[in-house]
């Protein structure tokens, strides 16, 4: 299938598709004509990146991710590690959390004083 039909499929616009491409989440092949060429795959591809994305994951991340992915939602196969990828990434993410709870107590002191 053509870029554009991925885009329809998918809801993802063209040029974000091609960012993928750049990215390494996404493969393609090139016609004779210089077209992009996407299998049937490329739509669970595309929407387990956006998912994944939505996770907070970085394209990085997603990268070594991916192979890992089954399904659309994705599920996991817990190839390689995987699971430390996820872990450090969960961890990170609390590490922002308590960040942002430190700086809300912050300014909450400081409304708090008349």
């Amino acid at each position: 299938m053509l870029i554009g039909e991925l885009s329809r499929r998918t809801g993802v616009s063209t040029r974000l598709l091609r960012y993928y491409e750049e990215q390494g989440l996404l493969d393609v092949r090139r016609g004779p004509n210089g077209y992009r060429h996407y299998d049937e795959d490329s739509v669970v591809t595309v929407r387990q990146v956006r998912v994944l994305l939505t996770a907070g994951l970085s394209t990085e991340v997603i990268r070594s991710v991916l192979p890992c992915a089954q399904g659309e939602r994705p599920a996991f196969d817990w190839c390689g590690d995987l699971r430390d990828i996820l872990e450090r990434e969960l961890a990170a993410v609390d590490e922002r959390i308590d960040g942002l709870q430190r700086n809300r107590r912050t300014l909450a002191d400081y409304l708090a004083q008349p």
